[in-house]
């Protein structure tokens, strides 16, 4: 028997794309390089709620939509864009290098991106000089999107660390590449040798197990359980994602405190989660990058209370910025006692507030202001 939506069904569901927290680069494709402390609408690059899935790296971003297609904004200094250029983008802009070729999942790492095609071939863009791209005798960095020929198998999943990337194969084997991890596992492991992929420059197996662990820094929460700080020790100030001397976790240990979670994402030291349709934020929050309107440290997950009002969908998480995909409660009825505006009505008021705000902006800048 066919299903008729009933009345609340029948409205379509409002799906918007917000972005917050650092944009010195343009990655939160607001068209501008000033961070933003609470969480922002982006204009409409594509249909919203067609997007499949959002990411963000050291100083860029990526969108992928459920039509396979690419967008891409910030940082490009290495080419991690895969636009074919160095020049930094302010706008969510579609890779045309990969038109014809649909995209499954894309996993941004600090200076370098991994794609995932939908017929499950892996290909990299961006800085190569810690391997991580998975082309050991590759170019230092690459500016358009290339395939890792070393993975055979099909991937049914990528992720992106700092210098280090893994894919997982629809077999369920888990490999990694890229040296990033090295000097850590060094410390770590003092006078042992450390295991091939850590140290590999193309794909190299890990694991079969598909249980979930957090280990290393945690000075800022971002391990989502509570780590006893050395004695004696004292906060440096945030400079760097690569600072060492801070309290850290080295046995990894399993997480329980974000049981329920539909989606996880991890920034350089903030991450984001959804639960139960609530979007979760907690970490380092310099930037504002945990979407509170402060800039103050969040020790535990906390939800993002200016979209408490949206059910989180997706999320994800640069260095120090964040994206998240969220449905908006339903429109009121347009017949709902003949007071509620019409949908044309509300588009017509919003497309006059932005022609004022650009006539605005036309103004000041014709004045020498920024």
């Amino acid at each position: 028997m066919e299903h008729k939506p009933r009345n609340s069904e029948a409205t379509p569901a409002r799906v918007r794309l917000f972005a917050w927290g650092a944009n010195s680069y343009g990655q939160l494709g607001l068209g501008h390089r000033e961070d933003v402390l609470l969480p922002q609408q982006l204009n409409d690059f594509c249909k919203p709620v067609c997007v499949r899935r959002i990411t963000g790296g050291g100083g860029h971003s990526a969108v992928v939509t459920d039509g396979g297609s690419l967008f891409v904004c910030g940082l490009n200094r290495d080419g991690q864009l895969g636009l074919g250029h160095t020049e930094d983008v302010l706008y969510f802009t579609p890779c045309k290098s990969l038109l014809g070729c649909p995209i499954q999942q894309v996993a941004c790492g600090w200076d370098f991106t991994i794609i995932l095609t939908e017929n499950g071939q892996v290909l990299s863009c961006g800085s190569n000089f810690y391997g991580q791209l998975g082309v050991p005798h590759g170019p230092r960095r690459c500016v358009v999107p290339q395939a890792i020929e070393l993975l055979r198998e099909k991937v049914v999943s990528v992720a992106a660390g700092l210098r280090h990337a893994l894919a997982a194969t629809a077999s369920g084997v888990v490999f990694q590449w890229g040296t990033g991890l090295a000097s850590s596992g060094q410390r770590s492991c003092p006078g042992q040798t450390l295991p091939p992929f850590l140290t590999a420059k193309e794909p190299s197996r890990v694991t079969e197990t598909g249980k979930v662990f957090t280990w290393g820094r945690a000075d800022y929460g971002q391990l989502g359980r509570k780590v006893e700080s050395h004695e004696g020790w004292k906060p440096e100030k945030q400079g760097s994602p690569l600072s060492c001397s801070r309290p850290q976790k080295s046995m990894p240990s399993s997480l329980h405190c974000l049981t329920g979670a539909t989606e996880v994402s991890c920034g350089s030291e903030h991450n984001l989660a959804v639960i139960g349709g609530a979007c979760y934020s907690w970490g380092w929050n310099e930037h504002g990058m945990c979407g509170d309107g402060s800039e103050a440290t969040v020790w535990a997950p906390k939800p993002v209370q200016a979209l408490q009002s949206s059910s989180g969908l997706l999320v994800g998480c640069g260095a120090g910025h964040s994206l998240a995909l969220c449905q908006l409660p339903a429109c009121p009825s347009p017949d709902a006692h003949g007071d509620a505006k019409s949908q044309e009505a509300v588009d017509r008021e919003r497309l006059e507030g932005k022609m004022t705000s650009t006539q605005s902006q036309a103004d000041r800048c014709r004045n020498g202001g920024l």
